[in-house]
């Protein structure tokens, strides 16, 4: 009896371990299985972060050469422009590039009459040739920005030097759209009065350099935002 007790002690105990070996297994295969899709989960975000710098690359590139074909874009029409107006002197306009924009400033002497904001015809002149430029150009905007130096306006048809700065860009956006049919919705028409000064008002000299009408030509920035928001 002692044997047969024994026996099945034995028995049981094989059995016990059989089942341990069997839960071991699966165990051993639950963690290979894991480790198997552990590593390929490694490897799909190597390959997608590999992906996305790649990406990330590529619409750098993209934005760089935009922005590159804007500047060239933009160098191209301010020698063209100042090609054009070159029988101009340099005391009546000038031609120069800031913060991307192109910029043709144009003094009173040229347009305007001292208090008046109707254009004279050598000014219309001008405004004539740089209006073939533009009209030639797509995907530019323009704005006209007058400006007036620190004396008080005198005229009792204007209010202030802001009325007269305002009015005379007007002027020039009725001539450029009506006389020369440059697109309307392309343009705008703006006055700082004496507010944005380029030299000092304490002499004739500065005042005569502040008294100035300034064409800014901006390109389309349209292409820009939609690739700055992808």
């Amino acid at each position: 009896k002692k044997l047969q007790g024994d026996s099945t002690n034995t028995h049981n105990l094989l059995d016990e371990c059989n089942v341990s070996l069997r839960n071991m297994g699966q165990q051993r295969d639950a963690l290979q299985n894991a480790n198997a899709d552990a590593q390929n989960d490694l490897q799909d975000l190597a390959f997608k972060s590999k992906l996305t710098i790649a990406e990330q690359a590529k619409r750098l590139k993209n934005l760089q050469d935009l922005i590159q074909s804007q500047k060239d874009v933009m160098n191209r029409l301010k020698k063209t422009i100042a090609d054009a107006l070159i029988n101009f002197k340099a005391d009546e306009l000038s031609v120069y590039i800031k913060d991307g924009k192109v910029y043709v400033s144009l003094q009173e002497k040229l347009l305007f009459k001292s208090g008046s904001a109707v254009v004279d015809p050598k000014g219309k002149q001008a405004l004539g040739t740089l209006a073939q430029v533009l009209n030639n150009t797509p995907d530019i905007n323009v704005m006209i920005e007058g400006h007036t130096d620190s004396i008080p306006i005198k005229k009792d048809k204007f209010e202030d030097n802001w009325s007269l700065s305002v009015s005379r860009a007007t002027s020039i956006v009725r001539i450029l759209t009506k006389d020369y049919a440059f697109a309307s919705h392309r343009i705008i028409a703006s006055g700082r009065g004496e507010y944005y000064p380029v030299r000092n008002n304490d002499t004739e000299a500065g005042r005569a350099v502040n008294r100035r009408t300034e064409i800014i030509l901006s390109p389309d920035l349209n292409e820009l935002y939609n690739l700055l928001n992808q």
